[in-house]
């Protein structure tokens, strides 16, 4: 065996330096020539570099993110014997971005994406997801007058699905059976994201944090899973908002807790999903499953000014009293960072009062696996047109606009609009007369 050097290839005229995405090849693993050992980004292109024979990768010079000029050495291998560490092998890695291009331009097409599939008859196919091909792969194929659309028919067994050189020579000495094949269209309309190289701009830069990043995927995944419809309405709250005025002194020096308006809206929250207990569900697959508990999450945002949700367990079995005092525990919890795993495990069903930031309504993410978030709005006092024994009067009146998003999935208009106007119903009928 012998040592070989593997520096930083040579990616474009203008290109002096590359940034190491990722290593996927680790110290001490083998490799076959061919395999991709890194990618590496440059200001105009995303590369991944192959080995030019096989062998084990000993050390590697720099790690992710790091900035190497081109020519540098990046990485210490080990050929193993018998294989070619040739100057024209060498020369494929050094050329791999322009080669990349190449390819790239002829094997991205107007097909679907579909997963590779071991075994296909003479007259199918499935196309692979793998869009690169190492130098050494072209060159084969360019040797036997392989397309690229021909290359991505055949079974790839390298890692990530990437062809190796062993895959080539095998469909060969088969005879090719997939060269004039029609390929199996599993999806045609299925949705691709697509990738688009936006001009982000400059400024500070400030890493996500990992809870702010889980955040991000897990707002994009219920965005992507669930479609989402938000309906609206606003209820009178007056008669609420003046018992709770005149209760809350009382409230806490009778039980020793504050009573804020998020027990209250849990208490209607939780008496609205019995009565619509299709609210309370989630999906899985092509199957609902209905909760037989009820535990409403409440979103709540943490000093740092992350979101987290902690849950009132089987809030509707409990009164008043637990209700608050199971909220200012959790909210408490949250101020000070003291969240256990079990205080956030759970929900069945969120609400975020985006009120308590000022905001008059919201149209919140749904918060997976649910299928409904309710958003409660700020309460303000305004003039409103009512109706009493004299006749419509104009009188300052509590209003308040809730909001619920519901996957269209499993709840339709008029489930998730009857909830909704439920929620609504039990704050406006709130019993002025109830003691603490």
């Amino acid at each position: 065996m012998s040592k070989v050097e593997l520096k930083m290839p040579k990616m474009g005229e203008s290109i002096t330096e590359g940034t190491i995405i990722n290593w996927l090849i680790n110290e001490g693993e083998s490799f076959e020539e061919g395999d991709v050992l890194l990618e590496v980004a440059t200001d105009k292109v995303d590369n991944e570099v192959p080995a030019p024979s096989s062998g084990t990768l000993i050390k590697t010079l720099f790690q992710a993110k790091d900035v190497v000029p081109v020519g540098e050495v990046i990485a210490i291998l080990e050929a193993t014997e018998g294989t070619s560490t040739s100057k024209e092998t060498n020369e494929a890695v050094a050329t791999s971005s322009a080669v990349e291009r190449s390819q790239k331009k002829k094997s991205v097409s107007k097909r679907p994406k579909l997963q590779p599939q071991a075994n296909v008859s003479a007259s199918s196919f499935t196309v692979s997801d793998n869009t690169f091909f190492s130098p050494l792969i072209i060159s084969i194929a360019k040797e036997h007058h392989i397309s690229f659309e021909e290359l991505a028919r055949i079974p790839a067994t390298g890692k990530e699905g990437r062809l190796r050189k062993s895959d080539v020579f095998n469909y060969i000495n088969e005879g090719r059976p997939y060269q004039f094949a029609q390929p199996v269209v599993q999806d045609p309309t299925a949705y691709r994201i697509p990738q688009l190289n936006l001009d982000k701009g400059t400024g500070k830069i400030v890493e996500m944090d990992r809870m702010r990043q889980m955040i991000a995927d897990h707002m994009v995944y219920s965005k992507h899973t669930s479609p989402h419809v938000t309906a609206y309405v606003e209820a009178d709250l007056t008669e609420m908002v003046n018992w709770r005025n005149a209760n809350k002194q009382a409230f806490q020096e009778k039980y020793g807790e504050k009573l804020t308006f998020t027990p209250l809206f849990v208490e209607a929250v939780a008496s609205a999903v019995k009565d619509f207990p299709m609210i309370n569900v989630s999906v899985d697959g092509a199957n609902i499953i209905v909760k037989e508990d009820i535990n409403i999450g409440m979103a709540t945002a943490l000093p740092s000014g992350n979101l987290i949700v902690p849950v009132v367990k089987n809030a509707d079995t409990k009164d008043l009293k637990q209700l608050a005092s199971e909220v200012n525990a959790l909210a408490s919890k949250a101020r000070d960072n003291k969240l256990s795993g079990d205080d956030i495990k759970g929900s069945t069903f969120t609400i975020s009062n985006v009120g308590t930031f000022g905001s008059l309504m919201g149209t919140p993410i749904i918060n997976q696996p649910e299928v409904a978030i309710l958003a409660l709005g700020i309460i303000k006092k305004r003039a409103e047109v009512i109706e009493t024994e004299k006749g419509d009067e104009i009188a300052i009146r509590s209003m308040m606009y809730l909001s619920l998003s519901f996957d269209h999935r499993v709840v339709d208009g008029y489930l998730g609009g009857s909830f909704l106007r439920k929620v609504a119903d039990y704050l406006e009928q709130f019993d002025s007369k109830r003691t603490v």
